[in-house]
């Protein structure tokens, strides 16, 4: 009799609803030089599925923000889909904005929030001095630190404010957890249903939504983490399609003439074959992709090995987003003319 694996205790460490939607949902996609947009709408019956909030969720998939002419094409699509949204969410160019930038500055992984904030164009306070001049919206801005700093619950320092300065809408900047290799650094969520800030490594906070504050409030971020389980379970995975490449091409004349580490067998069209996976990985090799993580899972966790881990190159990203994404928010939210 085949055993069964009780999956219900492992929660995969994700924000993302790109990554837990069934498949029955709907998901309008489009795609302009090498970049991918997804669009899903969660309703009542997906939400309760999945425990992702009833909303709007854009995704934006990218290879490389390195250079100069790629982190442009990303920060054009964002600017397009951030404008989008607010005209969905039917909020004018007249109104004012709230801009929150959550984390911890002194953790790379964790300052993509604060260090986006450094990029905006705040103008509150030209506003009161009557100076604003036409074309920039109404921005006010606040970094609230994290709760170990402050002692404060975050969304109760949000609420404060947002009482007191009175903004039509809030708009939420986190780094977030995925459950994929492959969009680590590459990947944008935007959504109009909020957030709960630190969700995607088990240290949920109160949400930040309409629910709370009474007014829109649009959540943007970007994975910067994986845990130790998703690093292990994709390698095994990528172990795989590996193996199973190398054996159908061993001969291939075309691969003489490449140097040897430099084929990226995953834009191949690899289909895994269940004997070769068991030949590779034994036991291992009989379980699902659902059945592996868990027993990954299982392994790490008692030992309290189930790190949270970001790339080396994470301060040269971390300065690579935040411009797509504060200077993204400056050209969306001001009806301002390129220099």
């Amino acid at each position: 009799m085949k055993h069964e694996i009780d999956l219900s205790k492992y929660k995969i460490r994700t924000d993302l609803a790109i990554e837990v939607i069934p498949e029955n949902i709907n998901k309008e996609t489009y795609e302009s030089e090498e970049i991918k947009v997804s669009k899903i709408y969660i309703d009542e019956n997906a939400s309760k599925q999945i425990g992702k909030k009833i909303g709007n969720y854009i995704t934006i998939e990218f290879q490389d923000i390195t250079d100069k002419y790629n982190k442009e094409k990303v920060k054009n699509i964002f600017i397009k889909e951030i404008k989008k949204l607010l005209n969905k969410m039917k909020i004018t160019e007249s109104e004012s904005c709230l801009i929150i930038g959550l984390g911890n500055r002194l953790s790379t992984p964790d300052s993509l929030g604060p260090k986006t904030i450094d990029n905006l164009i705040i103008t509150n306070h030209l506003h009161e001095l009557g100076v604003l001049q036409e074309g920039y919206r109404r921005i006010s801005a606040l970094n609230p630190g994290v709760m170990g700093e402050t002692g404060i619950e975050t969304s109760d320092i949000i609420s404060s404010v947002a009482q007191k300065i009175k903004p039509d809408f809030i708009i939420v900047i986190d780094a977030l957890a995925s459950s994929s290799i492959e969009r680590v650094n590459k990947t944008i969520q935007i959504t109009d249903t909020g957030i709960h800030p630190g969700s995607g490594i088990g240290n949920s906070r109160k949400e930040i939504s309409k629910d709370l504050l009474n007014i829109p409030v649009i959540a943007i971020g970007v994975p910067t983490t994986v845990d130790a389980v998703t690093i292990v379970s994709d390698t095994m995975n990528y172990l795989t399609k590996n193996y199973t490449y190398t054996r159908k091409n061993i001969n291939n004349p075309i691969n003489k003439l490449i140097i040897k580490g430099n084929i990226n067998y995953l834009k191949k069209d690899i289909e895994i074959n269940k004997k070769e996976k068991e030949e590779l990985l034994g036991l291992v090799g009989n379980l699902t992709e659902e059945e592996t993580r868990q027993l990954i899972y299982e392994v790490l966790t008692p030992i309290g090995y189930n790190f949270m881990v970001t790339p080396k190159e994470i301060d040269f990203i971390i300065e690579k987003l935040t411009d797509i994404i504060g200077n993204g928010l400056n050209e969306a939210l001001h009806n301002i003319k390129k220099v």
